[in-house]
């Protein structure tokens, strides 16, 4: 078939005549700005668009269309969508509304692609805060958590989500957490939960035991604010470190083709902190009794040996603790340590203790190597990280260099190693050299060697006077889940003085927490399950003679580790969740959550999903396996902060006067408020309720708004009066949608076959039918074109504010042209709009589908019908549509003179005639005869066309 030509897409001016400005949009890359055009009026404006009503009409119809269940698709490609599930305080802010408008957008954007798609909702109930919220309140906290989901339910459904509520969950449910203890005594029946004493930052006020994260870094507790106490208590622990390596190597898996972001791999990787390097044995030099003959110091960079000048010791260093019960003044200085943060330079010289290099017994080694060297206590040394002993190396470390010069001001820093031989090109002398080099004259015989070379050479060395050896770290240690309060999963085992430690039968789980309605009402701290006698006694499981119940309660990241998996078969009263369904439904395809949870949430999902699939509950499977294929962290919300540039104190609502939004002032004293985005938060006066938002201008409106504000992974500075821009687009839509309505039944013909029914003619058209065309070609390769992008920003997610800015392009598009459309083009042009618009924006995609397609009948839904899946580009571009028309740049002496709109050079002529060719069209513009009518480009000394004619250049 011949190649047909169409008008190229360009701006076009507003029409004369009736006007009303509108907005819309216009995009270049990812930059999205708004602009003001003009759209005829039309007559029907009359019939109003109710968005909040919409909304209610819509959610009662898919409440009515859920409890019809339809045949599942089994050919059908599943999807599971997941948005990390909330925490129930009671309250919804615009942080939630982000991540699961996000979700659910994705969700239904790949059930109109006719996936079947899983997008389930739950509750992460568990956890200290409803505890402290119960002593508060003097109420039971399954009370309060119960309460609080009812109320984030509530809020949850207006935002007009399709979530699963058939697969709801709660892990304050017994129903739940048995699963929780099943999987519990599945790990220590592999050995990989297990008990063991060990120091642990203990908070006095919630009197529980704390994470290291939960720490800040002043010594005091996240929540409670107070000074943590190191305790050391008996404790359970999930041996994570067995998985260390696949969870390591796997990252790899995750990071093709950016699955998971670079920022959340590379947390993972130093979270897991493998290093290989060696520990060195320091001989001590005492003239106070210690029962060590030697400290072992591990590190990565064996080749800076040379260059130690002291020891550094963590707190619990069994010296430290054996030196300071004999030292007073170093048992107050340990007693500070709490309080500092972990970066701080103070040390504390231990008396009548030196050690020395193991180098120090080679002949060939220098002088200053072989001086004994001082020992500190101090708290940037971590007791759980190699051996709780660093050697400080001033040279060529930062953090030891700070150290050495806070301490010996006046002693010299000893360089053992260069950039290069002549040591020309190392750093400054009072800066640390850090790279690998080579090695100085300070190394003794390994003066002029590499770096890396010697530190090998140094190891073997060593290793055969058994003064070194070899080694591999990890900064991972084994997860610590024992907590010593009463709202969490209990702890499946009975300790009996017989036979130990012995799991809860199976046929006896879950252990269920008890009543304690006393506890709270008397608003009492504390473990209650401690001292409820006739809960904690029980007959042993395995001897039936007396017994304790373990009163710990497990850590709710055990929790979230598993829930993803539970949703996938959450009636299963006898597994977790089924093999076949674990085998057909997981790993989740896409994750989506707050980057806060990078860390620990991912990290021990990732442990526990490894677990479990090569548990008996799934039995074989193969390949690399890991919870999330795909990984999406959202920005956080900032909202508008007023403050008062004279105190800069934040500003209440009633404290500022909007009278002039450009310009806020401060009530008080008139003067011009200080305005910025901020974290949301109480103390700021910043926050914005969701539902609010909903109630005023509708769940559709106010998705689309978030959604368009900003990149999903950028910061969102939430503007509330900018959400009038979305809402007069959708009411172009609306309007577009009541007048296509109005027409009469269009022939039953596809675009397609109307251009190439159009295209037998193309060649007998007149002017005015040939310019009737280009208006047609314009709408429809603007359609097929935003499918295009559109259907590649769904994919990425990331991309999301970019669909609502074309989406508008193709609004403004099909008004600036639809008198000249026909009906045919028109409908479905209009149609594939409200497709593609339904993933943001539902229940108003509903009633435009229902408008245009009345006999479908009242339960009809676009999500639901065949017409209704998401359009595909249908080839007519390429094929049919290619512009007829293209703009001509027109340089004279390579500086630009104009540009005007030629037709496209036809195919087959060689240089000279194309040049002729271009000359002449662009004489027949209206721009060529003005602007060229003073140069007589006859006389050029050369005329120059490149680009096919997309540029020419007059050269005088």
């Amino acid at each position: 078939m011949a190649m047909i030509y169409g008008r190229s897409i360009g701006c076009s001016l507003p029409r004369l005549g009736a006007l009303r400005s509108v907005l819309s949009c216009s995009r270049s890359g990812n930059n999205i700005r708004y602009i003001s055009i003009t759209a005829q009026r039309y007559a029907n404006d009359d019939a109003k668009l109710d968005l909040p009503a919409l909304d209610q009409k819509w959610r009662q119809k898919w409440a009515a269309l859920q409890k019809v269940k339809s045949a599942a698709d089994s050919t059908a490609q599943k999807k599971y969508v997941l948005p990390m599930f909330p925490y129930p305080s009671g309250y919804l802010h615009l942080g939630h509304l982000r991540v699961y408008t996000i979700a659910d957008v994705v969700a239904r954007f790949h059930a109109l692609q006719g996936h079947d798609v899983l997008l389930p909702m739950g509750w992460d109930a568990f956890g200290l805060p409803a505890e402290n919220a119960a002593i508060e309140r003097g109420i039971n906290p399954a009370t309060w958590t119960t309460s609080n989901i009812a109320k984030m339910k509530e809020q949850l459904d207006i935002m007009n989500g399709s979530w699963d509520w058939s697969r709801e969950l709660a892990t304050c449910d017994p129903s739940f957490y048995k699963h929780t203890q099943k999987i519990f005594l599945l790990l220590h029946e592999q050995g990989l939960a297990y008990q063991d004493e060990a120091e642990v930052n203990y908070d006095p006020v919630d009197k529980t035991v704390l994470a290291n994260e939960q720490v800040d870094a002043n010594g005091c507790s996240w929540r409670s604010g107070a000074k943590v106490e190191k305790r050391k208590l008996k404790q359970w622990f999930l041996r994570i470190s067995e998985f260390r390596e696949s969870l390591l190597q796997d990252l790899e898996v995750l990071g093709k083709n950016g699955d998971w972001p670079e920022r959340v791999l590379t947390m993972q990787k130093n979270w897991l902190g493998k290093s290989t390097g060696a520990t060195f044995k320091f001989p001590l030099m005492v003239l106070q009794h210690v029962t060590h003959s030697a400290i072992e110091v591990f590190t990565s960079r064996p080749d800076t040996l040379f260059g130690v000048q002291y020891l550094a010791l963590a707190s619990t260093h069994p010296v430290v603790a054996q030196l300071a019960a004999q030292d007073p003044e170093l048992q107050a200085f340990l007693d500070t340590l709490p309080g500092l943060p972990p970066d701080s330079k103070v040390g504390y010289l231990l008396p009548h203790i030196r050690a020395v290099n193991p180098l120090a017994y080679h002949e060939e080694t220098p002088e200053a190597t072989k001086k004994s060297i001082p020992i500190y206590v101090a708290p940037y040394v971590l007791g759980d990280y190699g051996e709780g002993a660093v050697m400080g190396v001033p040279g060529h470390d930062v953090r030891d260099h700070s150290f050495w010069t806070t301490h010996h001001k006046d002693e010299p820093v000893r360089f053992v190693l260069a950039a290069s031989e002549d040591e020309s090109t190392t750093a400054l002398a009072n800066e640390p050299f850090i790279d690998h080099g080579v090695m100085t004259a300070h190394s003794g015989l390994f003066k002029g060697r590499s770096s890396k070379e010697a530190g090998d050479m140094l190891v073997k060395i060593l290793e055969e006077a058994e003064l070194a050896k070899p080694v591999e770290k990890w900064r991972l240690r084994d997860w610590l889940v024992s907590r010593q309060r009463y709202w969490g999963t209990p702890i499946p085992v009975v300790h009996c003085n017989s036979c130990g430690a012995v799991p809860v039968p199976d046929d006896q789980l879950p252990v269920e927490l008890p009543k304690v309605d006393e506890h709270w009402a008397g608003k009492k701290a504390g473990n209650p399950l401690e001292t409820l006698d006739d809960w904690v006694n029980t007959p042993c499981p395995k001897c039936h003679g007396p017994a304790k119940r373990d009163t710990d309660t497990m850590d709710t990241f055990v929790d979230s580790s598993w829930y993803f998996a539970r949703f996938i078969d959450p009636h299963n009263n006898d597994a977790p969740f089924s093999a076949e369904k674990a085998k057909k439904m997981l790993p989740v395809d896409l994750y989506i959550g707050g980057i806060e949870h990078a860390i620990l949430h991912l990290l021990y999902s990732r442990f526990i999903y490894k677990f479990l699939m090569g548990s008996s509950l799934v039995g074989e499977t193969e390949g690399v396996q890991e919870p999330f294929k795909r990984l999406i962290t959202q920005g956080m919300v900032h909202g508008k902060t007023y403050t008062d540039p004279a105190t800069g104190k934040f500003l209440k609502p009633d404290e500022v006067d909007l009278s002039d939004p450009a310009k806020p002032k401060v009530v008080a004293t008139g003067e011009v408020a200080g305005v910025s985005y901020e974290k949301m938060s109480k103390s700021k006066y910043n926050g914005v309720d969701p539902t609010g938002v909903i109630e005023q201008h509708g769940a559709d409106a106010t998705r689309a708004h978030m959604l368009f504000q900003a990149p999903v992974s950028e910061v969102l500075d939430w503007d509330g009066d900018k959400i009038v821009g979305v809402t007069r687009w959708l009411g172009r839509v609306w309007d577009l949608v009541q007048r296509l309505s109005t027409l009469a039944p269009s022939p039953q013909q596809t675009p397609r076959q109307y251009f190439e029914k159009e295209a037998q003619r193309f060649g007998k058209m007149t002017e005015k039918e040939l310019g009737q065309w280009d208006k047609v070609a314009r709408v429809w390769r603007e359609v097929q074109k935003t499918i295009g992008s559109v259907t590649g920003s769904y994919e990425k997610v990331y991309a999301l504010n970019t669909v609502v800015s074309d989406l508008m392009i193709l609004t403004n598009v099909i008004v600036e042209e639809e008198k000249e459309v026909p009906a045919e083009v028109k409908r479905e042009a209009v149609e594939a709009l409200v497709r593609m618009m339904a993933p943001i924006t539902p229940a108003f995609a509903e009633e435009c589908w229902a408008v245009l397609h009345p006999t479908e009948g009242e339960t009809s839904s676009i999500f639901k019908s065949e017409k209704g899946r998401f359009p595909v580009v249908d080839g007519t571009v390429e094929s049919l549509l290619q512009s007829r028309k293209q703009t001509c740049a027109v340089q004279i002496n390579g500086r630009l003179k104009f540009a005007t709109e030629i037709a496209v050079v036809p195919e087959g002529l060689g240089e000279d005639e194309k040049t002729q060719w271009v000359v002449g069209e662009v004489f027949k513009t209206e721009e060529g005869k003005s602007k060229l009518k003073d140069i007589d480009v006859g006389r050029a000394k050369k005329v120059i066309v490149v680009k096919g004619g997309k540029l020419v250049n007059f050269v005088m």
